[in-house]
C-alpha cells in the first residue's frame, strides 16, 4: 500500500457522503443504451445543478468543515467543473470561495463560477503551478484547501455516484466505466462499489493515473504533453492518496483519442439527447471505440455537459 501523510476515505464515508448529497440533490437518471448490439448503461451526471460530477465531492467536503473552517472561507483549483461544484456548495453554505482557474478555461465555466458568487485568480496553463498558486493565496488570506481530487472528502463525495448507481440498477454493476482527470471520482467508485471493476478512462498522453498505476508510482504529464479538447482531464500528476485506493483495485487506464470523444459527443447527442462536454465524454467514447468491455450491467459515466456553445455546434456539425 502506498503510504500517505492525509486520512484516507473509506467506504463508510462514501456512504455517508450519499446520505449527504441525497439530502440536498435527486439521482441524475441511469439511461439505457445500445452500444455495438449490447444494452447499457449511462450515468447521466452531466445533468447535475452545475452540470457536472463534481457538485457531489464539493457538497461533503464543505458541508464537513467545522464551523471555524467555514469562517475562514475556501480556496480551490479546478479548470471549471470543481470550481461550479465549489461555488454553488459555497454560496448555499454561506461560505466565501476563491477559485483558482487557468486562463485558457471554457469562457462558460469561468462564467458560470463567477455568477455562483466565487472570486476567480487565473494562473497561466501551461507555465504556472496551480497548487502553487492555491497555497500562496492560502498562506496570505488564510482558509481551507479543496482540492479537486486528492482530497479524502472529495473522493468520498464523488463515489456517491456508485451508491446511486447501485440502487438504480437493483445490482451491483459488472463495471463502471468513468471519465478521469487526478483519479477522485475512480477512486470514489472504488470504495463506494467494492464488487465492480472500475475503468478510468484519460485523454492520450494525460493518462498519468493509467501509467502511475502501471508504474506503482506517480508519473507526471511530459513536458510536451499533447494538447487536448478534454480540458476537464489535464492535472499535471494524480495525489498519493489516490494511487493508494487504486493501486490493486483499479483496471488498467484507457487512453481516448479528441476523434474519439467528439464521436462519442455526437452519439450522446443523437441518442441520448444530452448536451456532454469533451471531458464529461471520455468514458463513453472507450465504450464506443471498443477499447472497454461492455456487457448490459456496465454502466458509463458521463461527468459534465457545461460545454462551450461553439466548440460544441462544430462538434455535431461534424466540423470539429
Amino acid at each position: 500500500m502506498i503510504q500517505t501523510e492525509s486520512r484516507m476515505p473509506t467506504a463508510e464515508g462514501v456512504r455517508a457522503a450519499t446520505a449527504a448529497v441525497a439530502a440536498i440533490l435527486p439521482p441524475t437518471p441511469l439511461l439505457p443504451v445500445e452500444i455495438g448490439g449490447v444494452k447499457a448503461w449511462v450515468k447521466a451526471d452531466n445533468l447535475q445543478p452545475i452540470g457536472s460530477f463534481k457538485i457531489r465531492g464539493a457538497w461533503w467536503r464543505l458541508s464537513s468543515l467545522t464551523a471555524e473552517e467555514r469562517a475562514s472561507g475556501v480556496v480551490a483549483v479546478s479548470s471549471g467543473n470543481h470550481a461550479q461544484g465549489v461555488a454553488w456548495s459555497a454560496r448555499r453554505l454561506g461560505i466565501k470561495a476563491t477559485i483558482v482557474m487557468p486562463h485558457n478555461a471554457p469562457e462558460v465555466k469561468l462564467a458560470n463560477t463567477r455568477a455562483l458568487g466565487a472570486e476567480v485568480v487565473l494562473y497561466q496553463r501551461p507555465g504556472e503551478d496551480r497548487d502553487a498558486v492555491a497555497a500562496r493565496l492560502i498562506e496570505q488570506n488564510g482558509g481551507t484547501l479543496v482540492h479537486a481530487f486528492g482530497d479524502p472528502w472529495v473522493i468520498e463525495g464523488q463515489g456517491s455516484a456508485a451508491i446511486e448507481i447501485a440502487a438504480q440498477l437493483g445490482r451491483a454493476p459488472s463495471r463502471i466505466v468513468a471519465c478521469c482527470g487526478g483519479g477522485g471520482l475512480t477512486a470514489g467508485l472504488s470504495l463506494g462499489a467494492p464488487d465492480s471493476a472500475v475503468h478510468p478512462v484519460e485523454p492520450v498522453g494525460w493518462d498519468m493515473v493509467g501509467q502511475s498505476l502501471a508504474a506503482g508510482r506517480i508519473v507526471p504529464a511530459a513536458p510536451d504533453a499533447p494538447k487536448t479538447i478534454c480540458d476537464a482531464l489535464q492535472p499535471l500528476a494524480t495525489k498519493l492518496i489516490n494511487l493508494a485506493v487504486l493501486q490493486g483495485r483499479s483496471e488498467p487506464g484507457v487512453a481516448v483519442t479528441d476523434a474519439e470523444v467528439r464521436a462519442a459527443q455526437r452519439f450522446a447527442f443523437a441518442n441520448l439527447r444530452l448536451v456532454v462536454e469533451p471531458g464529461g465524454a471520455a468514458a463513453l467514447a472507450a465504450a464506443l471505440a471498443g477499447k472497454v468491455p461492455v456487457d448490459e450491467d456496465t454502466v458509463i459515466m458521463l461527468t459534465g455537459g457545461n460545454a462551450d456553445p461553439a466548440a460544441f455546434a462544430a462538434t455535431i456539425a461534424g466540423d470539429g
